[in-house]
């Protein structure tokens, strides 16, 4: 097992007893005295969390924020290994948001969500082995606190990838609950003496019981990451002394993985969404809410609306929710996707009315087009640059807090394989330079995917018709707009059913907003109410919008979107 180059002393003493019970293990003799826990005593039982105080969310920096998704082994390479880094991380800053909102050049994104940057065996990090150190492939904490620091400096906020339902089978607390049953880490995780024979409750048909010795241990992704007992409350409280760790070095939340099945009572669907999942992320939460009211949480809850909507908990004390105050739409990402593929409005219609009728008041939605393990949307749109464009239009123009996957906004493809690691190659920053621009090495950590200079950000930069300008356009005029930003929607319905078209407002502006997802051109009146003027925010050749008293008729080109502020 790799070890940090600071900051492992507790490992190292740690792994020291772990030697010290394969010891006493292979003599025949008891190891609970050497698995002796430096934490307080596990505790298996399923006491209730304390209710917690009614301290608000102050997190309204993120409504309306734009987040951008990094996997930093694949940014940029700032020593030449051909594996991206912290370092490299820091020196592109200036590409994400330079700190000057004058400027044109930046991308002007408000946050960054770093994916697992924790000590780990495998390439992306999520089997942690040690949530306290940084992967020595990124660089030391100290790379850590110079991003933070230059970050921050900028006006970036940084959430990092917290995985709070498994770790590594090579993580100490693991190796320690395998050495004896009576070690006091055995209840960090969960056994049994047979193997009930549940399968993941995606479908796949693997296996979650995996054999250990005599015994069976529950791992729902594979027996490479051991589900921890939430149930525990020793678990619970040691997930909230890591996360209290990382908001007082300076982070500003975290994205929690995972969190549909941190409880399991069963196979099939009782493997997701339990009740006991519910009330200790509420704990969660309220540990950090206490102590870091700004800090956001976002969750990774990949399943449908209705089964999202509880993941936000209770508004009736808690503005914004008493649970996970952000999560991932994936049905809203399917639909935006299916829409722009199949010309016509109505599933992102629909999916917003669900949210609508669905979703707590005044919680932050987190609206996305593809992540790190989906095929990326350039892949899935063929790359066609003008439903690219009208793609992200609908994300940048919807409430809440739109997360942007790293290259998305250069149209970035899939590598030509089926595996994880073809949803996250090396960022081309320089198509016609060596290395790309990523390393100085010979080779990166995993082969470009197959893409034209015309897809990097040096081609895109200084285009005013690239897809990346696209995006900072769109970032801009939402920055720009109190409505875009964090206004209520309200959604018409056009005649032509290629239009999507809907209302954003607050009490002192509104915004029309409309996409025409067909091929062809669009032309359709819209009532809403008094308006006398229409004032362009964003609107291409061809995008005309005319107003008269309580009827705007709109006309737009193919694929085409227009943003356009209404008066009186």
């Amino acid at each position: 097992m790799r070890l940090a180059a600071e900051g492992g002393r507790g490992d190292r003493l740690r792994r020291a007893e772990w030697g010290v019970c394969l010891v006493l293990a292979a003599l025949g003799l008891s190891a609970a005295g050497a698995c002796r826990s430096p934490l307080p005593p596990a505790d298996a039982g399923t006491v209730a969390p304390r209710a917690a105080a009614a301290t608000q969310w102050r997190h309204d920096w993120a409504r309306g924020a734009v987040f951008y998704e990094v996997f930093v082994r694949s940014f940029a390479d700032s020593d030449g290994d051909g594996v991206g880094d912290l370092a490299g991380l820091t020196a592109r800053l200036d590409y994400l948001n330079d700190g000057d909102p004058s400027g044109g050049r930046d991308l002007g994104v408000d946050a960054l969500w770093l994916m697992p940057i924790f000590e780990s065996p495998s390439y992306h990090g999520y089997d942690v082995t040690d949530y306290e150190a940084t992967e020595p492939d990124y660089g030391t904490l100290e790379d850590f606190d110079r991003l933070l620091s230059e970050a921050h400096r900028r006006g970036i906020r940084v959430i990092v990838d917290l995985v709070v339902n498994h770790t590594s089978v090579e993580h100490p607390w693991f190796e320690r609950a395998c050495c004896s049953p009576r070690s006091p880490y055995r209840s960090w995780y969960v056994w049994r003496p047979d193997d009930p024979g549940w399968t993941q409750p995606w479908g796949s048909g693997y296996p979650t019981w995996h054999r250990r010795g005599d015994e069976y241990f529950y791992g729902v992704f594979w027996s490479g990451m051991p589900d921890l007992d939430w149930r525990t409350r020793a678990v619970r409280e040691e997930m909230k002394r890591i996360a209290t760790l990382w908001l007082e070095r300076g982070v500003d939340g975290f994205r929690l993985d995972a969190t549909r099945h941190l409880v399991a009572n069963g196979p099939g669907e009782l493997q997701n969404d339990q009740p006991e999942t519910h009330a200790y992320l509420k704990d969660f939460a309220a540990g950090v809410r206490r102590r870091f009211p700004e800090a956001v949480l976002v969750g990774e809850n990949w399943t449908e609306t209705a089964r999202i909507a509880p993941y936000f908990g209770s508004t009736a004390r808690i503005r914004g929710g008493d649970e996970l105050p952000l999560s991932f739409d994936f049905p809203l990402a399917e639909a935006i996707l299916a829409a722009v593929e199949t010309g016509t409005a109505e599933p992102v219609a629909e999916t917003l009315a669900e949210i609508a009728r669905l979703y707590p008041p005044e919680v932050i939605d987190a609206p996305f087009l593809t992540n790190h393990d989906q095929v990326r949307v350039a892949t899935r749109l063929a790359g066609d640059p003008a439903r690219l464009g009208l793609a992200a239009s609908i994300l940048l123009t919807l409430p809440g807090a739109p997360f942007l996957y790293y290259g998305e906004e250069i149209g970035l493809p899939n590598g030509p394989g089926r595996d994880d690691e073809h949803k996250r190659t090396p960022l081309p920053w320089d198509g016609a330079a060596p290395g790309k621009g990523f390393t100085t090495a010979e080779e990166p950590w995993f082969p470009f995917a197959p893409a034209g200079p015309e897809v990097s950000v040096a081609a895109q930069v200084d285009d005013p018709g690239s897809l990346l300008s696209r995006y900072r356009e769109l970032i801009r005029v939402r920055h720009a707009s109190a409505a875009l930003r964090s206004g209520e929607i309200e959604l018409l319905e056009p005649a032509d059913p290629a239009v999507l078209a809907y209302l954003r407002h607050t009490p002192a502006e509104t915004v029309l907003v409309a996409h025409n997802l067909g091929a062809r051109q669009a032309a359709v009146e819209l009532a809403v109410g008094p308006a006398a003027d229409a004032h362009p925010l964003l609107a291409g050749p061809g995008a005309t919008l005319l107003a008269a008293e309580g009827t705007l008729t709109l006309t737009l080109p193919p694929h085409a979107a227009g943003v356009w502020r209404l008066g009186r």
